[in-house]
């Protein structure tokens, strides 16, 4: 009650005060805020938005704990120090050297999304003065979750302060951006810095610093951590079975390369309601499809092995699934509530085309193979519009069925 009484005192002495959406925001990070809605007639629910986003980030945990022991399995793997893992319980995984390398890399990233982003978002609510929006909460957990590890920290801030006023703030803030704020933030760094969004160093903690120690006349031996994408881009054999990229053991972004823990998450949102299962299911059938398309051209003879698209036109349609990007974007960030398709109808198109474009990129665009990204920002364009045709269709629809009514 102590604390309670000294929280309302503050509260009641920054009431008015250019401050206060500030305060209330910290106020409220625990305690719900004491207002009601009035005039009108409500339908009083458990959930808020804070609540959901907690879910979320519940669901964002096991990726962001499985990435940080991938993280030292894989510097370790690289350097040649330990064997492959072979079962998702092997100690060669789950070892607490491998999470100190973890932690040390991937804190910092997640620091800084956080500071940065929500110091933004505190500086526009104090100006706009409205309540700071909890729509940030995911956003900062996202984003660390799909960058290489390696990524410098004030590549990613500047980055994170692009996405939030660029991405979010220059609609409106939560609830009124077009496009996803994290997959904003991913296309800004890959964009005006490339070289740390590609290629087989960034994806290896300690790869891209090796590399230089060598080419300053070191000897040591280099760390390649190529991903499975990028080998298949480039027409090489991949050393990473099934399993492995069903489970995780392979390099890639912070959160995006354990299949089987995103599809955990994505039932765990699907059981609580949050997450559209229309979104995923039908990103799945769509991505699914093109991958036979492209297995079948092969197998038509109409591409051959010396095509630069050979190597993942002819990757197994269903691999798609478990390697790269894919299923994390497609379960995490193609159902964003914002920025995706509201109606049903909407949503299987929304979804199918998201799938169908994500593999079709990866194909015909050998430089950038994850497609994932960019098919959900060009769909997040698109969602108003494909909204907009299935209200029309149903109106159309129900007047003609009025007409053969009073006909």
């Amino acid at each position: 009650m102590g604390l309670k009484s000294s929280l309302h005192n503050l509260k009641e002495k920054y009431k008015g005060s250019k401050m206060a959406p500030a305060f209330n925001a910290i106020h409220t990070f625990l305690y719900l805020p004491n207002e009601t809605t009035h005039g009108g007639t409500h339908i009083k629910v458990a959930d808020d938005l804070k609540r959901t986003m907690n879910i979320v980030i519940m669901s964002l945990i096991p990726c962001l704990i499985f990435g940080m022991f991938n993280a030292g399995y894989q510097h370790h793997l690289a350097l040649g120090e330990i064997g492959r893992a072979t079962s998702f319980f092997d100690a060669t995984f789950w070892n607490w050297d491998n999470l100190v390398i973890g932690l040390w890399k991937i804190l910092p990233l997640v620091i800084v999304s956080y500071g940065v982003g929500l110091a933004i978002e505190f500086v526009f609510a104090i100006i706009k003065k409205h309540e700071v929006e909890e729509g940030y909460l995911v956003t900062g957990m996202l984003v660390p979750l799909i960058v290489p590890i390696d990524i410098p920290l004030w590549m990613l801030a500047v980055a994170v302060a692009f996405g939030v006023v660029i991405g979010k703030e220059v609609f409106g803030g939560t609830g009124m951006n077009i496009l996803n704020p994290a997959l904003t933030i991913r296309a800004f760094l890959f964009f005006a810095y490339p070289t740390w969004m590609s290629g087989d160093k960034v994806w290896v903690e300690g790869a891209v610093a090796r590399d230089k120690a060598i080419m300053a006349g070191q000897n040591l031996d280099a760390i390649s951590g190529e991903t499975v994408l990028g080998a298949l881009a480039q027409g090489k054999e991949v050393a990473y079975s099934t399993w492995d990229m069903f489970m995780g053991f392979i390099p890639g972004s912070v959160g995006e390369t354990s299949a089987l823990l995103i599809l955990l998450g994505g039932l765990f949102l699907i059981f609580t309601k949050i997450g559209s299962w229309r979104i995923m299911l039908s990103s799945v059938v769509g991505a699914l499809a093109m991958g036979l398309i492209f297995n079948w051209v092969v197998s038509s003879g109409w591409i051959t092995e010396s095509s630069k698209f050979y190597g993942l036109m002819s990757t197994v349609w269903w691999h798609h699934l478990v390697i790269g990007g894919f299923a994390f974007g497609t379960v995490f960030m193609a159902t964003d509530p914002v920025t995706a398709s509201q109606t049903n109808k909407g949503k299987w198109i929304y979804g199918f085309l998201i799938g169908f474009v994500s593999i079709l990129i990866r194909v015909f665009n050998p430089a950038y193979p994850e497609g994932v990204m960019l098919a959900i920002l060009l769909m997040n364009v698109f969602a108003p519009t494909i909204d907009h045709y299935v209200v029309q269709g149903n109106v159309k629809r129900r007047m003609k069925r009025l007409k053969v009514k009073t006909a």
